[in-house]
């Protein structure tokens, strides 16, 4: 047994062997070079050829490395089209094309005419080749996601390029297969059109519908996970049955699924940590076995090809991320990102060269067959791709690096120091998900710091059950906080009085947002509301938010936010605005807000800067509340922003908010904001100098700078 595991002959067949090997090389070829200032990914490339058929033999690339290394490949698709952020990508869907057109032509007419004119290729040899050069393959994007700036414009912009150029030039790869084989003809147009039709809306429409199908009924960590796995690969068969190639697919399959898994969800940490740590691994690991080094010594004719296919593609690129950053005006480092992300060769080019190479057209005077593409073209890709993943991955490195320098830049010390933090109350074990999920959705992705889960232990009670309960509560909410890679403090609370207990712990804690949440199936009681606005709400001035979930917070289509006249003249008003944006942007959810004229002008302003999808709508009459329910549909959740009494932004009508959510909107789910306010008992300063005595056009001035200072630093 023991000589069975131990073989020593070369290549490895033992699974046991191999499966350890792979771990290692995962584990300490990206350690190892990091020290030489080697991009990790590129580490993983280097390990391959090393250990690989043409390196020193280890591990031949059999079908286990094939089938994991596309499951690797589909993943970064996946994850491209899963991280994007869809307000962005709607507003800059027209520079995508720009970049797609640029970075598809480009290449396509330098590669044509280096085809004909210095490889002496034939014209449908030379478009093969070309449409080689237009595609690229996302090899930097687990990088530049790991460095935080995968929200970035330019990221953003490349990502929607690049499904345009891949699509582009796999079709050219179809149309030269075809007529290589006589088979473009109107009928094939044909099929091919419909059936990109129909394959475009199965995942677009259908995927979302199924998935919050699912997700509704599902909660199981697990099955969640099996489930979106199962649509990566479904997306990427449909696109292969469609005629198109899977990496396409699998990108669709991200967009279709992108608002129903928050960035800052358990199944979110989970996707991304699975694909990370072991199959795009697989596949950087993959590609390296391709390489061989013995093509550098074969002969001089298969390092001319090389030559000019790498300077070309690198060219092309380059050209291409160059017209791109003139034509919008980006930075030097946001050229790095589109050029580091669009340059590397990998997937579309391997199936181009491979398919190429099968065909035969013809035979030569020897009998010997005469390939599309050529033995020489064929290795001179492997160079290209080697030369370009080392490329792509340290000019996207250093392009990362710079812009997250960027732009954490300009947040003071104070701003650090008084970072949110946020108190989620909990004595519900049913409900403690929910609520977990909901605080880290709307605070800033940047702070994985600062949440607090309080369980209340009646001071009077003798029983030891209610003490072990309240202890597993707390446990369940900072296991719920870690799957989303958070850290939550864990507080444990004796008093006789539950209000007394929040407050204290408000103090004691300088808690900046309180979150209470109601079971699904009790309304929101007139004594609940009472105890609240007697107890935590004029004993600290923090911003509240009361939550009753109907349904997953992942599920949420829309957030219909009903905003109070003059809100923005109070303090409170760029602290729970920005919460509401972070909902927006970690759930991509869409926003509609609902108040005066005044405050949604004020709204627009900040929408301007930072934009999410959202729709401003005039309401004015609190009156007409209950009228609301017609513009509510099934997964929509709805947002209240209140005050308290003789307040700036109070309405009387604001009494009558539990009567109209009970009779109403029983099956939607809502927020109930209370703003911090002027006058409150706090033992903090408020954040403007005698805030009393500020004149109404001096106020709004100071808020306007607060909520561009608030927004700068999240």
């Amino acid at each position: 047994m023991l000589l069975t595991i131990f073989e020593t002959s070369l290549p490895l067949t033992n699974p046991v062997l191999k499966f350890l090997l792979i771990l290692i090389i995962i584990l300490f070829a990206p350690i190892l070079l990091n020290k030489l200032k080697v991009p990790p990914l590129l580490g993983l490339i280097i390990a391959g050829a090393v250990v690989g058929p043409h390196g020193i033999n280890l591990m031949e690339r059999d079908s286990g490395i094939i089938l994991s290394g596309t499951a690797g490949l589909l993943y970064i698709m996946f994850l491209a089209g899963l991280e994007i952020d869809l307000a962005d990508f709607k507003r800059n869907s027209k520079k995508s094309v720009v970049f797609g057109l640029y970075t598809f032509c480009l290449p396509m007419v330098l590669g044509v005419l280096a085809g004909l004119f210095l490889l002496k290729f034939s014209m449908p040899t030379s478009i093969l080749l070309a449409s080689m050069f237009a595609s690229h393959t996302l090899i930097a994007y687990p990088l530049i996601s790991k460095m935080g700036v995968a929200k970035n414009r330019a990221v953003n912009i490349t990502v929607g390029g690049t499904m345009i150029t891949d699509t582009l030039a796999l079709l050219v790869l179809a149309v030269i297969v075809g007529m290589t084989t006589g088979e473009v003809n109107a009928q094939f147009w044909l099929r091919l059109g419909i059936s990109i039709l129909i394959f475009g809306c199965i995942v677009m429409l259908l995927f979302p519908i199924v998935g919050r199908w699912f997700f509704k009924r599902f909660d199981d960590p697990i099955s969640q996970y099996i489930f979106v796995l199962m649509i990566v690969f479904l997306g990427a068969g449909l696109a292969e049955l469609a005629g198109i190639e899977s990496i396409i697919g699998a990108f669709l399959a991200g967009l279709a699924l992108n608002r129903l898994i928050p960035r800052t969800s358990p199944l979110m940490n989970r996707v991304e940590f699975v694909g990370n740590a072991i199959f795009i691994p697989f596949f950087l690991i993959g590609v390296g076995m391709l390489i061989d080094y013995r093509v550098f010594f074969k002969d001089l004719e298969t390092l001319k090809v090389a030559a000019i296919m790498i300077v070309t593609a690198t060219l092309a690129k380059y050209l291409a991320a160059m017209a791109t950053q003139k034509a919008f005006g980006f930075s030097a480092d946001e050229r790095r990102l589109i050029f580091g992300l669009s340059n590397a060769q990998a997937a579309a080019t391997l199936a181009a060269v491979l398919v190429g190479y099968n065909i035969v057209i013809g035979k030569s005077d020897t009998g010997e067959s005469i390939r599309l593409l050529d033995e020489n073209v064929l290795n001179g890709t492997i160079l290209m791709i080697l030369f370009t993943c080392t490329v792509a991955s340290f000019v996207a490195q250093r392009g990362a690096k710079n812009v997250s320098k960027s732009e954490n830049t300009g947040i003071s010390e104070d701003e650090v120091e008084n970072q949110e933090r946020i108190l989620i109350p909990i004595s519900n074990i049913n409900t403690t998900d929910e609520l977990v999920n909901l605080g880290v959705t709307i605070k800033s992705p940047k702070n994985r710091e600062g949440l607090f889960a309080l369980s209340i232990v009646d001071n009077s009670s003798v029983e030891i059950s209610s003490d072990s309960n309240a202890k597993k509560i707390l446990h369940k909410a900072s296991v719920t906080a870690a799957s989303t890679d958070h850290q939550m403090q864990e507080l444990l609370r004796y008093d006789l009085n539950i209000v007394n207990g929040i407050t204290s712990v408000v103090r004691e804690n300088r808690i900046t947002d309180l979150i209470l949440g109601l079971h699904v199936k009790k309304g929101l009681s007139k004594s609940f509301l009472g105890n609240l606005t007697e107890g935590i709400l004029t004993k600290c001035n923090t911003t509240t938010f009361i939550y009753k979930a109907v349904q997953p917070l992942n599920t949420v289509k829309r957030h219909l936010v009903i905003v109070p006249e003059k809100a923005e003249s109070e303090i409170g008003f760029p602290f729970w605005l920005i919460k509401i944006w972070n909902l927006a942007r970690n759930s991509g959810a869409k926003l509609i807000f609902y108040g005066h004229s005044d405050t949604l002008k004020f709204i627009k302003e900040v929408h301007s800067e930072h934009p999410v999808e959202c729709t401003l709508r005039e309401f004015n009459n609190w009156e007409d509340f209950p009228k609301l329910s017609s513009d509510v549909l099934r997964d929509d959740n709805l947002i209240i922003v209140t005050s308290r009494k003789e307040k700036v932004s109070y309405q009387p009508s604001m009494n009558k908010i539990p009567q109209y959510l009970n009779n109403n909107f029983k099956q939607t789910s809502f927020i109930l904001i209370y703003p911090k306010q002027e006058g409150v008992m706090d033992n903090r300063p408020l954040d403007f100098k005698n805030p009393t005595f500020i004149e109404p056009l001096e106020r709004i001035e100071e808020i306007r700078k607060t909520v561009a200072k608030i927004f700068k630093s999240k």
